[in-house]
């Protein structure tokens, strides 16, 4: 019988929600923790329907990811295009783009109900004039409540002033029912808030509420489904640079090929496989100036970029009982010497699977194309 990982897909979905925030704020100017607000916005809403259980984790996780496919779209447009506005771009024109390749992207996800074009339409209009011109009848419920969440989201953060951002969100709402929003999901979202509560998304209290509201029930994880999870994550990482296209895809293959090897049993490869998908989900914390600069970094450079291992760390321990798999991601650029990075570690702190996510990674980044290497 094949054994099989028991994996927090919910905070999976959550760390990557936070690494495609980051890339958000860096060229689009969307406040941090935008895809986590998405998602305690809808999971709320969802109590009008009552919504519950599997249903509710998916549309929790649908909102986390509904931004899923942002770097590939942003890199894809950039080779086309170097001068693009991304921020005028992404909120007028080819949305449709990012929602067509989100929603072929969480494919790969093991979700428990039908999302179905939850990602492909959550960006469509109740009366028809959106990307795919589809009328909120057509429209699944939850890429409804994920679109009104998202553009809620967007226009409170737009307001400087607290007292002034309630009001606006309510006038926003009337001004457009029928228009952007159908009835059914503004009735919702007025069901779910009052001004009081709508507070916690600015002071932060939200995040420990969405945890106790999402049903964070564990999956059952094959090696092909696995594989499919890791590849997913490491797809939007690799995207953040050119140059690092198919980076964390290739150490986690190389890293599973190298452990099968040497003797681990099928769900340590496994591991390694996710570990090394994951290994540079940090990167999307750092500026491409810097991941991209093609001359020798300076040392403030250089420690901005060494936070990377640092973010891996910090984002990855979110995910529970993901600790074993975190460390052999985030240890990647510690030194039996204790001279490597994040924390220094020496040899005796650095057990077989971090060593070898070392060498894979130098291997895979030797064999590489990188813009400071000519």
């Amino acid at each position: 019988m094949k054994e099989e990982l028991s994996i927090d897909i919910v905070g999976l979905a959550g760390t990557c929600s936070y690494a495609l925030d980051c890339i958000e704020a860096e060229l689009v100017n969307i406040k941090n923790k935008h895809g986590k607000r998405v998602a305690y916005i809808s999971v709320c809403m969802a109590d009008y329907w009552a919504i519950q259980d599997d249903a509710l984790q998916d549309l929790a996780m649908c909102a986390l990811l509904h931004d899923n496919a942002l770097t590939q779209y942003i890199s894809e447009e950039l080779e086309k295009n170097p001068v693009i506005d991304l921020e005028k771009d992404l909120s007028e024109e080819k949305t449709h783009l990012h929602c067509i390749y989100g929603e072929k992207n969480i494919t790969k996800i093991p979700f428990k109900t039908d999302v179905s074009n939850v990602i492909l339409y959550h960006h469509e209009h109740a009366d028809g004039t959106g990307p795919f011109q589809k009328k909120w009848q057509e429209i699944p419920l939850f890429a409804r409540i994920i679109h009104l969440a998202d553009t809620i989201d967007i226009i409170a953060n737009s307001m400087e002033s607290d007292s002034q951002r309630w009001n606006f969100v309510c006038q926003s709402l009337l001004k457009n029912k029928d228009r952007l929003f159908d009835s059914e999901c503004v009735n919702a979202f007025i069901h779910a808030f009052t001004k009081e509560s709508f507070m916690c998304l600015s002071d932060g209290s939200f995040e420990t509420r969405l945890w106790e509201i999402i049903p964070r029930q564990k999956q059952i994880f094959d090696w092909e489904t696995c594989k499919n999870v890791a590849d997913f994550f490491a797809k939007i990482v690799d995207y953040k640079s050119s140059f690092t296209s198919r980076h964390s895809i290739g150490v986690a293959e190389k890293a599973a090929l190298f452990a099968q090897y040497i003797g681990f049993d099928s769900i340590n490869v496994q591991k390694m496989y996710l570990a090394g998908a994951l290994h540079d989900i940090g990167k999307m914390a750092v500026g491409n100036e810097i991941l991209e600069k093609p001359d020798k970094l300076t040392d403030d450079e250089f420690s901005q970029m060494k936070n990377h291992a640092g973010y891996t760390y910090l984002i990855l321990s979110d995910v529970e009982d993901f600790e074993e798999i975190r460390d052999w991601a985030a240890f990647h650029h510690e030194k039996l010497n204790g001279k490597g990075y994040p924390f220094g570690k020496n040899a005796d702190e650095l057990n077989e699977p971090e060593r070898i996510m070392a060498c894979i990674d130098i291997y895979q980044a030797l064999t590489e194309d990188r813009p400071y290497k000519k």
